[in-house]
C-alpha cells in the first residue's frame, strides 16, 4: 500500500483572515450615514409612544404574542389577518429584486444586518486595536500584556454592543420601560432572557467572528443574485480599457502605452471580503464601493481622472471600449416587471387595509352529536358564535336568521325560549364567544343538509355582516 494512503487528507482550506484596512471617501460616507441611521432606527423604534386609548398598548411598535396581535403605529393587525404580513414579505422581496437589478448587491453593501453590525464590530476593532498595519502587526507579534489588554477590551465592548442589540430585539415584543425595569431588577422571564442570550451570541459571532464568511458561505443571496443581475445593472465594476496594462509607477514616468491601475492594490487591501476587484464580478462583492474610494484616493495623489473603479454597468464598460457614448437603461423589462408588482401588492394591501370591516364573524358548528331531535318535532343544531371587535369601543349587535323559514334560536345566558331575533354585546377590541342552538321547525329541512346564514348587524354603524353554514338534519326518507 502506497504511504499516500496513511497521510491525511484536508477538504477545507483554512481560513484566511482579512485585515480590512480604514479609507475615506463618498461611498464610506454613505455606508457611515446608513449604519448611524438603521442602528438608530433599530434602537429607539421599541421606545417611541402612541396613544390608542384607556387599556390599549402604548407603544407605537409592538407585537403582542400573548394577545395575538401586532402594533404599527395607527395599524393594529389581529392574528387571522396573517395575510398582511404575507403581502410585507412579498414586498420586500420584490423591493430587494429591484434594487439588486438596479444597483446590484445595494442592500448587502449598506442596509443588511450583516454589514451594518460588522461595519460597528469593526469600527470598534480599530479603534481600540488600531487600523490594518498595527492589527496585523499585533496578531503576528508575541503575546504581550498589551496585546491581550486590547483583544480582551475590544471583546468586552463587542459583547455590550451585541447585549444592547439582543436586549432591543426583545422590546419589540413587550412593553418596552416595563421590561427595563424588570430585566434591570431581575425580574424578566425565562424566555426573555433566553432570547437575549441567543441575540447577543448570535450578533457577537456573526459580526466579530465570522464577518466576510456569512456573506460568502452562509447567505444564500450571494448564490443567486447573478441571476437578477443584467449588462445594466449598476455593479462595482473595474474598468480594464482605462487601466490595462498595469504596473508600478514612479513619479515623472509618461502614462504612454500603459494604464492608470498602479497596482497599488489599495482597492483590496480595504475590502471586507479580501477580494480583488480587478478581477471582475465575484460572488464575494458586497458592492459596498469602498475599493472605489480607495481608487479615487490614488488617482487623487496622481492627478487622474476618478472612476477608474466606480459603479457602471457592463453596457457602459463595453460601449466606452467600442468609442461610443455610454448611457444608462434604468427601464427595461425586469425592472419595470419588479415595479408593476410592487406597485399591484402594495394597491392591494393599501384597499385592504382602507376596505377590512371592523367586526368579523366566526361560525363553528358541532359534530358531535350533529343534530339533536327534540320532542316537538323540531331539529336542533348547536353552534359556537364568535364576534371580533376592532373598535376601541363597545359595540351592540342584532343577530337574525335567514335560509330556514320558521327558525328561531337561543343563547345561553339569554332567554331560553327560541327567538327570531337576539342582542349581543361585544367588549371593546374583544373576541364575544357565545353559545347559540339553533331550532328548525318539523318538516322545513327539504334534505339532510340545509343553508343556514347568521345575520349580524352593527347598531350603530348599521353595517350588516352574514356568515353561511350549514344545517344539520335526519336523512331524507
Amino acid at each position: 500500500m502506497s504511504s499516500s494512503a496513511d497521510q491525511s487528507i484536508r477538504l477545507f482550506a483554512d481560513r484566511t483572515r482579512v485585515y480590512p484596512k480604514a479609507v475615506k471617501g463618498y461611498f464610506r460616507r454613505l455606508k457611515w450615514l446608513s449604519l448611524w441611521l438603521l442602528l438608530g432606527v433599530y434602537y429607539l423604534a421599541p421606545w417611541l409612544r402612541w396613544d390608542r386609548g384607556e387599556g390599549a398598548p402604548g407603544q407605537a411598535l409592538l407585537i403582542d404574542m400573548p394577545a395575538r396581535k401586532a402594533y404599527f403605529f395607527f395599524i393594529e393587525i389581529w392574528a387571522q389577518e396573517v395575510y398582511y404580513l404575507t403581502g410585507v414579505l412579498i414586498i420586500a422581496a420584490i423591493a430587494l429584486f429591484f434594487a439588486t437589478a438596479v444597483a446590484g448587491r445595494v442592500w448587502c453593501g449598506f442596509a443588511c444586518p450583516q454589514t451594518v453590525w460588522t461595519d460597528l464590530f469593526m469600527w470598534v476593532e480599530r479603534k481600540i486595536e488600531g487600523d490594518r498595519a498595527a492589527r496585523m502587526r499585533r496578531d503576528q507579534g508575541p503575546v504581550t500584556i498589551s496585546r491581550i489588554s486590547k483583544k480582551l477590551a475590544k471583546h468586552v465592548t463587542w459583547l455590550l454592543i451585541a447585549l444592547a442589540t439582543g436586549g432591543a430585539w426583545v422590546f419589540y415584543f413587550n412593553d418596552a420601560p416595563t421590561l427595563l425595569v424588570e430585566l434591570v431588577l431581575g425580574r424578566g422571564s425565562f424566555t426573555v432572557y433566553s432570547f437575549i442570550f441567543g441575540f447577543t451570541a448570535s450578533t457577537y459571532l456573526m459580526a466579530g467572528w465570522a464577518r466576510e464568511q456569512v456573506c460568502t458561505y452562509m447567505c444564500p443571496y450571494a448564490r443567486f443574485q447573478g441571476a437578477m443581475i443584467d449588462d445594466d445593472s449598476l455593479i462595482v465594476s473595474y474598468d480594464t480599457g482605462r487601466g490595462e496594462p498595469r504596473g508600478a509607477y514612479r513619479k515623472g514616468e509618461t502614462w504612454d502605452g500603459r494604464g492608470h491601475c498602479v497596482s497599488c492594490r489599495q482597492c483590496v487591501v480595504v475590502c471586507p471580503t479580501g477580494i480583488d476587484i480587478r478581477d471582475g464580478q465575484q460572488l464575494e462583492c458586497i458592492g459596498c464601493g469602498l475599493c472605489a474610494d480607495a481608487c479615487d484616493g490614488v488617482m487623487e495623489k496622481l492627478n487622474l481622472a476618478s472612476g477608474l473603479v466606480r459603479f457602471d454597468t457592463l453596457s457602459n464598460l463595453n460601449a466606452q471600449a467600442r468609442g461610443e457614448t455610454p448611457h444608462y437603461k434604468f427601464f427595461r423589462p425586469r425592472t419595470i416587471v419588479y415595479s408593476l408588482i410592487l406597485v399591484i401588492v402594495g394597491m392591494a394591501m393599501l384597499a385592504a387595509l382602507m376596505l377590512r370591516s371592523e367586526t368579523s364573524v366566526s361560525v363553528l358548528r358541532d359534530r358531535n352529536p350533529l343534530y339533536v331531535k327534540l320532542s316537538d318535532g323540531s331539529i336542533r343544531n348547536g353552534f359556537t358564535f364568535k364576534v371580533l371587535n376592532m373598535k376601541r369601543q363597545q359595540k351592540s349587535f342584532d343577530l337574525s336568521l335567514s335560509g330556514i323559514e320558521g327558525a328561531r334560536m337561543t343563547v345561553i345566558g339569554q332567554a331560553k325560549k327560541p327567538v327570531a331575533r337576539v342582542s349581543l354585546s361585544v367588549r371593546p377590541d374583544q373576541v364575544g364567544t357565545y353559545r347559540v342552538f339553533v331550532h328548525a321547525p318539523a318538516g322545513s329541512l327539504p334534505s339532510e343538509s340545509q343553508s343556514l346564514r347568521f345575520v349580524l348587524v352593527d347598531r350603530l354603524l348599521n353595517i350588516t355582516t352574514t356568515h353561511q353554514t350549514t344545517f344539520r338534519g335526519p336523512p331524507a326518507r
